[in-house]
């Protein structure tokens, strides 16, 4: 999955964080594209781990939208060295971010449980089963080279410390930025525990750094809204993107995709293709930031007949646990710049 940044001054640029093994087939292509098309004049930045790859991203981006201005920046969010130093390039190129979608995100190893899956096949829980994966998918996490579970630093911390990194850009106070969460419909709160944000003792890391990124946002709103910075969570809805090929075998796949197809007749939430996934997101490029609900979760949806439409539905969040979170974030980001200080001699904050 991918994310993206938007950054201007008097004109729009974009930013977007990739882990683009999967930018071909994913969200954030489809994003780019119908950004491009709504305003040539964007100007974007594809920030991503392998710069062989963003190249080819930016590549693509070009043959379909010649005048397009495509920049490019290494990042990888899931190392806190690399947020910090891409992070200050963006700083000295650039003067403000207008739009900052967030939408990296990993499923290392994930594990299916075959019997509850073709049980769910044919039952009335089929729908229900492929939109959350609720009861029969689990992943195995590991810790990455900062001492941090892998899920949670890829797909929640890496986030929060750009963000933090940003403020100068993103919290001018004169003018709204955005913050656009890609969440998903595996996010649960029963995956979740405040006592274990980083989810060590649990089988369903995804999930949680999800239902994590639903809470932070909204506690993100309480306290930055004042200074100008807006943020939201979006639901692609069931996408086929190499993050959801790669849970079953791909033989399956063949067999169920039919299926799913069929299934859409009656159910809104297979946006199954990746420009339909995007919905959402270029929707909420259109809207004005202080008009959106800080509690909803803006989902993409496809009708029976393919229309594309975003209905704004209520996040099951608890504000407590949120500003918990976000406490517990902020202590766990001064421990790592401490441990990073330590190794590196990297300048600690004011």
């Amino acid at each position: 999955m991918t994310g993206l940044l938007m950054i201007g001054v008097n004109s729009l640029f974009v930013v977007s964080i990739c882990h683009v093994a999967s930018f071909f087939s994913g969200i954030g292509l489809a994003l780019c594209e119908r950004l491009l098309t709504e305003d040539a004049q964007l100007r974007l930045c594809l920030a991503c781990r392998n710069m062989q790859r963003a190249e080819a991203a930016r590549s693509a981006l070009l043959t379909s939208h010649s005048e397009a201005r495509v920049d490019l920046v290494h990042l990888d969010v899931g190392s806190v060295q690399s947020v910090l130093t891409a992070a200050q390039e963006l700083k000295a190129r650039y003067k403000r971010i207008d739009f900052l979608y967030l939408n990296a995100g990993i499923m290392p190893n994930p594990q299916v449980d075959v019997k509850a899956f073709f049980k769910g096949l044919f039952s009335r829980n089929i729908i229900n089963m492929f939109a959350t994966a609720q009861g029969i998918l689990s992943q195995q996490d590991r810790l990455n080279p900062d001492g941090l579970q892998e899920v949670f630093a890829t797909n929640l911390f890496g986030h929060f410390l750009l963000i933090r990194e940003l403020e100068p850009l993103l919290c001018q106070g004169d003018h709204t930025s955005s913050v656009v969460w890609t969440s998903s419909s595996n996010a649960r709160r029963t995956a979740f525990s405040i006592e274990d944000i980083q989810h060590r003792n649990g089988a369903e890391p995804y999930s949680s750094s999800k239902y994590a990124s639903d809470m932070l946002s909204v506690a993100l709103n309480r306290h930055k809204n004042s200074q100008g910075l807006f943020s939201s969570v979006i639901c692609p809805g069931l996408v086929m993107t190499n993050l959801t090929y790669g849970i079953l075998p791909s033989f399956l796949w063949t067999l169920i995709m039919p299926v799913m197809w069929l299934i859409r007749i009656f159910t809104n939430t297979f946006t199954l293709t990746p420009y339909n996934g995007a919905g959402s997101l270029h929707w909420l490029f259109l809207q004005t930031p202080e008009s959106l609900d800080p509690r909803a979760k803006y989902h993409s949806l496809t009708s029976g007949l393919g229309t594309n439409y975003t209905e704004p539905r209520p996040m099951d969040i608890d504000d407590s646990m949120c500003e918990a979170l976000y406490e517990k974030l902020l202590h766990l980001e001064k421990e790592v710049r401490r441990r990073l200080a330590d190794r590196h001699s990297y300048p600690q904050p004011n």
